[in-house]
C-alpha cells in the first residue's frame, strides 16, 4: 500500500503554526509512508494532532476520513471542534439516533456505528460504504479495555479493509507493542509511535489536616521521606477512632486557592458524594467580579432556553464557580458545566471518574479524594491506569507550566498508597472480546463458517491468549520433537528381532526367579543340617564363617575351640579363624561344616582372651601361640555339593542367557537404550495429551462461545443450518446487548398493534438494566402494558433457560419485580412534565434520561429492521416522536 507523498500545498508549517513534538512528526512520516499507526502518549500530549493531520491530508486529496470515538458525548464534542476548525459543511455526524451531513468528507461517529457499517447492516435508510475513505481515526483506543464496548473496537479493526489506514490514538498502556504487533498481523503494516513525554509535567501532592505536602522525593521515584516517617510518629494527628483523619473539603480547596492551583477537578467516586460536596462548599466564592458577571450571563441564558434543566441545589453554587458532574445529572446541564469549565469560569468540578474517560476537560489540578473504590466484589485499591487517567487531566497545554495532582489522606489510605500509584507504570490492555448473537448472524450473512472462524481467531483476545500460551506451545513443540526423535530411533530396529529379544528377556527373567527360589530352598535345608551337625561338633572341627556377626567380605575358614553353655538357648560358638582372630558366633553365621576333613588339634590351654565378652559379634586379635594354630587351618574352598534340582535349573538359566547373548540386538549394545526410549515415549505421549487438551480448551475459547451461540440461534429458528432465516435477519439488524431476545420479542406479533405510548414502555422493559433494589416509582403501570409484557414472558423464560444450558449470560430484559419502573416511560410518552416525572421516582435525572435514551435507541432502529410488520414500524416511529423531546433529545447544533 503505497500512498503518494503529501501534496505540495500541504505545508505542515501552515496547518500547525507551532513546533511539532518528535512523536507527532514520526506519526506523520509513518502515515505518509502508507502505514497505519498506534500513537501511544499521555493524556493532553497532543495525540489528536495526528488524527487532524490525516483529515487535512484527505481533504487535500479529495478523500474522506472517518473519526470514531467511544461515546456519543465525545462524538458531539468532536463535531463542534471540527466544525470550528474545518467548516460546518466539511463535517458530518453519525450516532445511533442522529445523522447530520452524512456524506461529508469528515464523518464523526461512535465506534459501534463504524463496526455496524462494516457488518453491512444498514443504519438509517442510506447504505453507507467506505468509498473514498482514506483513513479511520480510532480515538481513545484504550477503550478496548472496556468490558461492554471492548469487542466493538476489536471487530472494527478486524473487519476494516486493509487499504484503509488506521490511526489508533491511545493513552499510555503497558503493552502498546503487543497492540501494534496484533494490528500488523490482522490489518497491515503498522508503526508504534510511543511517547511518555508530558508537555505539561505533573507534580504530585499529598493533603492532610496539617497542610499540602510534596508526595514524592526530589527524584520523583519514591515517597517523600517526611511523609514516610510520619506514620511512625505519635498518634497526635489521628482522629477519635485512632485512624488518620481526612482534611475537610473547604480546607483542601483553600490550600489550592492560596497556591493558585485552581481550576480543579475533584474526583469523588459516588454521585451522592459529588452532590454533597457542592452543598458543603456552595457558599465559597471562587470567582472574581468579572468572571461572576460572565457566568451569570451564560447561566441565565441557558435557563431561559431550558427552564426545566436547572438542577435543584446546584444553580447558586454554579454562579460562584462550583459544580458537580456525574451520570445522574441531566446531559444538557453537564454540557453547560463542561463549556463553562473549558472557559475557565468554573473553579472546581466535583466529578465521578467517568469525567476522566475522554471528555476534553483539562484542569490545572486534579484532586483524587480516595484511592480505593467500591466494586461488585468489595473495596479495592485503584489500579494504575484508573489513577493515571484521572491524574492525566491535570495541566493544560499552553496555559499551565505545571499540572498538579493532589491525593487526600483518608482513614484507610495514606501517603504510602498514593506514592505507590503515583510511581506505577500503566496497566496493559486486556481484551474484552466476546462473541454476540449479532456478531454470529451478521458474519454468517456474508461469510462461510470457516471464514467466520478465521475472523474470530484474528481477535486481540485470541492473539493475547496465543501469547499467553506461547510457553505451552513451546513445550508441546519440544515434546513432539523429542517423541519424533525417539520414534525414529525405535523404528530403526527390526520389529521381529525386537519381539524375539523381548521373549528371551522375559524367559530369562522367569528362569532366574526360579533358580533363586530353588537356591533359597536348598540353603534353608543346608542350614537345618548345619544346626544339627553343630550340636554334635567337637573342638577342632573345621568351619566356614560368614553372617551378621562376622564382618568379612568372604567366608573365613575357622576351627571350633569351644561352646558357651546357656540354659534354654542354642550355645554360642567360640572359634579361631585362619586370620588369627577369635570370633564368637551363632549357628546362623556358619556357612559350612567340614566333617570329612581331619580336625585341627587345639591344646586345652589355648583359651580366648579373658577381656573378650562371650557374646555373638565379639572378635579379638590372637597371639603368637594361636598364630601357629591358625597357620594349620586349611582353606577348604566353597562346598562343591549342589542339589540336583539347583544344578539343573542353573544349566537351564545359562542356556537361555547364552541364547540372549547370541541375539544380534544384544550384541549391538543398544538393547537397554531401546527399552528406555520406549518407556520415555509412553511417558511423553501422556504428557502431550494432557497439555494439548489444556491448551485446546484455552485457545478455542472464543470459537467455542461462537459455536454455542450458533446452537442457541438454531434452537430459536434464527438459523437454518448456518443461513440466517427471516427471524435471524430481524435479530441481525438490531444493535443491543442481546439481539436474539430483542429480535424474538419484536417478531413475536405481540407488539404489532400496541399504541405508541404502550410500545415505548414495553420497549424500555426489553432493554433496561436491573436498577438498585431500593428504586421507587410512584406511577402505576397501565394494564395494556402489563398484559403485553406478560405475553412476552414465555419467550423470556425460554431464552433464559436455553442460555443457561449453554453457559451464556447475556441479559434478557427487566426482571419482573422491577417492571413498574417503565411506568416512567409511559408517563413521559403521554406528555408528563420533566419535573413531575423526576419528583415521582428515586432515580437521578441522568438515570431517567439514560432509560429513555436506550428506549429511543431501540425504537429508532425498528423502522429499519427487515421483516417486521408496517404497523409496528409506524408505531415505533410515532413513539420516538413522543419521547424525543428535551431533555432526552441530544441537540446537536
Amino acid at each position: 500500500m503505497n500512498y503518494p507523498a503529501p501534496s505540495p500545498e500541504l505545508d505542515l508549517g501552515l496547518i500547525f503554526p507551532f513546533d511539532l513534538d518528535q512523536f507527532q512528526k514520526d506519526a506523520i512520516a509513518s502515515l505518509n509512508a502508507g502505514r497505519s499507526v498506534v500513537v501511544c502518549a499521555p493524556t493532553g500530549s497532543g495525540k489528536t494532532l495526528v488524527g487532524e493531520y490525516a483529515i487535512y491530508r484527505a481533504l487535500s486529496r479529495g478523500k474522506r476520513v472517518f473519526y470514531t470515538t467511544p461515546l456519543k458525548a465525545l462524538s458531539n464534542q468532536k463535531l463542534r471542534d471540527f466544525r470550528e476548525k474545518f467548516g460546518v459543511d466539511q463535517v458530518g455526524l453519525l450516532t445511533g439516533d442522529a445523522s447530520i451531513n452524512r456524506d461529508a468528507p469528515i464523518l464523526v461517529m461512535t465506534t459501534e456505528i463504524f463496526r455496524n457499517m462494516l457488518y453491512g447492516t444498514p443504519i438509517g435508510q442510506v447504505g453507507i460504504s467506505l468509498v473514498d475513505v482514506e483513513a479511520v481515526v480510532l480515538d481513545e483506543c484504550h477503550y478496548m479495555n472496556d468490558r461492554q464496548r471492548g469487542t466493538v473496537w476489536e471487530e472494527s479493526i478486524i473487519y476494516c479493509p486493509r487499504e484503509v489506514q488506521l490511526v489508533a490514538l491511545s493513552a499510555t498502556v503497558a503493552n502498546s507493542d503487543q497492540l501494534t504487533d496484533w494490528l500488523n498481523r490482522v490489518h497491515g503494516p503498522t508503526d508504534l509511535i510511543y511517547s511518555d513525554f508530558r508537555p505539561v509535567p505533573l507534580e504530585f501532592h499529598y493533603c492532610n489536616p496539617k497542610g499540602l505536602f510534596p508526595l514524592l522525593n526530589d527524584s520523583k521515584t519514591k515517597i517523600n521521606p517526611r511523609l514516610a516517617n510520619r506514620g511512625k510518629r505519635r498518634q497526635g494527628d489521628r482522629g477519635k477512632n485512632g485512624r488518620p483523619e481526612a482534611p475537610g473539603l473547604s480546607y483542601t480547596l483553600s490550600q489550592l486557592q492560596q497556591r493558585d492551583m485552581l481550576p480543579a477537578i475533584y474526583f469523588i467516586f459516588s454521585r451522592r458524594g459529588c452532590d454533597k460536596a457542592v452543598a458543603e462548599v456552595g457558599d465559597l466564592w471562587l470567582v472574581n467580579n468579572d468572571e461572576s458577571q460572565i457566568l451569570r450571563r451564560q447561566i441565565d441564558d441557558f435557563l431561559t432556553r431550558n427552564p426545566e434543566a436547572g438542577r435543584s441545589g446546584q444553580i447558586a453554587p454554579l454562579y460562584r464557580g462550583i459544580a458537580a458532574h456525574h451520570a445522574g445529572i441531566l446531559p444538557a446541564w453537564k454540557v453547560l458545566v463542561e463549556e463553562l469549565f473549558q472557559q475557565g469560569l468554573i473553579k472546581v468540578v466535583f466529578a465521578t471518574e467517568t469525567l476522566a474517560a475522554g471528555i476534553n476537560m483539562p484542569a490545572r489540578t486534579t484532586v483524587i479524594s480516595t484511592l480505593s473504590k467500591r466494586t461488585d466484589t468489595g473495596h479495592r485499591l485503584l489500579n494504575a491506569s484508573e489513577f493515571l487517567q484521572m491524574a492525566g487531566r491535570a495541566g493544560r497545554r499552553g496555559m499551565d507550566k505545571q499540572g498538579h495532582v493532589v491525593t487526600v489522606q483518608t482513614p484507610f489510605e495514606g501517603a504510602k498508597e498514593a506514592a505507590y500509584l503515583a510511581t506505577s507504570q500503566p496497566d496493559p490492555l486486556v481484551s474484552q472480546f466476546t462473541p454476540s448473537y449479532g456478531m454470529v448472524l451478521n458474519l454468517l450473512q456474508t461469510h462461510t463458517l470457516d471464514e467466520a472462524k478465521e475472523l474470530i481467531e484474528r481477535s486481540f483476545g485470541q492473539y493475547m491468549a496465543t501469547l499467553h500460551l506461547r510457553p505451552d506451545y513451546d513445550d508441546i513443540a519440544a515434546i513432539k520433537a523429542e517423541l519424533t526423535q525417539l520414534q525414529e530411533q525405535i523404528a530403526a530396529v527390526d520389529e521381529n528381532e525386537l519381539l524375539v529379544y523381548e521373549k528371551l528377556r522375559q524367559r530369562l527373567k522367569v528362569e532366574r526367579q526360579l533358580l533363586k527360589t530353588l537356591q533359597e530352598q536348598a540353603q534353608e535345608d543346608k542350614q537345618e543340617q548345619l544346626v544339627m551337625m553343630l550340636s554334635f561338633a567337637v573342638a577342632g572341627t573345621l568351619l566356614s564363617l560368614k553372617g551378621k556377626n562376622i564382618t568379612a567380605p568372604s567366608p573365613v575358614p575357622a576351627v571350633l575351640v569351644g561352646k558357651t553353655t546357656d540354659s534354654g538357648q542354642a550355645p554360642y560358638l567360640v572359634c579361631l579363624g585362619s586370620d588369627n582372630r577369635w570370633y564368637v558366633v551363632t549357628s546362623t553365621d556358619v556357612t559350612d561344616l567340614y566333617a570329612e576333613l581331619p580336625r585341627v588339634e587345639v591344646p586345652p590351654e589355648i583359651l580366648p582372651p579373658p577381656e573378650m565378652p562371650l557374646k555373638p559379634g565379639q572378635s579379638r586379635r590372637g597371639n603368637e601361640e594361636t598364630f601357629a594354630i591358625a597357620q594349620r587351618i586349611p582353606n577348604p574352598g566353597e562346598s562343591l555339593y549342589m542339589p540336583p534340582e539347583v544344578a539343573e535349573q542353573l544349566s537351564r538359566t545359562a542356556a537361555v542367557q547364552e541364547q540372549l547373548e547370541a541375539n544380534s540386538l544384544y550384541q549391538s549394545g543398544n538393547a537397554a537404550a531401546i527399552y528406555k526410549r520406549r518407556a520415555r515415549c509412553v511417558e511423553l505421549e501422556a504428557e502431550l495429551e494432557e497439555l494439548e487438551v489444556q491448551v485446546g480448551q484455552q485457545s478455542r475459547r472464543y470459537w467455542e462461545e461462537f459455536l454455542n451461540l450458533i446452537t442457541i440461534l438454531q434452537h430459536f429458528s434464527c438459523l437454518d443450518n448456518l443461513v440466517p432465516t427471516e427471524l435471524g435477519q430481524v435479530a441481525a439488524a438490531i444493535r443491543g446487548e442481546n439481539e436474539l431476545w430483542l429480535g424474538l420479542a419484536l417478531a413475536s406479533s405481540e407488539l404489532d398493534h400496541s399504541e405508541p405510548h404502550h410500545l415505548a414502555a414495553v420497549i424500555a422493559a426489553l432493554v433496561t438494566e436491573t436498577p438498585r433494589p431500593d428504586t421507587r416509582v410512584n406511577f402505576e403501570l397501565s394494564s395494556e402494558i402489563d398484559r403485553a409484557w406478560s405475553r412476552l414472558q414465555p419467550i423470556r423464560r425460554s431464552v433464559l433457560k436455553v442460555q443457561y444450558r449453554h453457559g451464556v449470560a447475556l441479559p434478557v430484559g427487566l426482571e419482573n419485580r422491577y417492571i413498574n419502573l417503565i411506568a416512567l416511560v409511559e408517563q413521559w410518552a403521554l406528555g408528563t412534565e420533566w419535573t413531575e416525572l423526576c419528583e415521582n421516582t428515586t432515580l437521578d435525572e441522568g438515570d431517567v434520561v439514560r432509560i429513555l435514551r436506550r428506549t429511543l435507541d431501540l425504537l429508532s432502529q425498528i423502522p429499519h429492521v427487515p421483516n417486521l410488520p408496517d404497523s409496528l414500524q409506524r408505531n415505533a416511529y410515532r413513539a420516538m416522536q413522543l419521547i424525543d423531546r428535551f431533555p432526552v433529545n441530544e441537540v446537536v447544533e
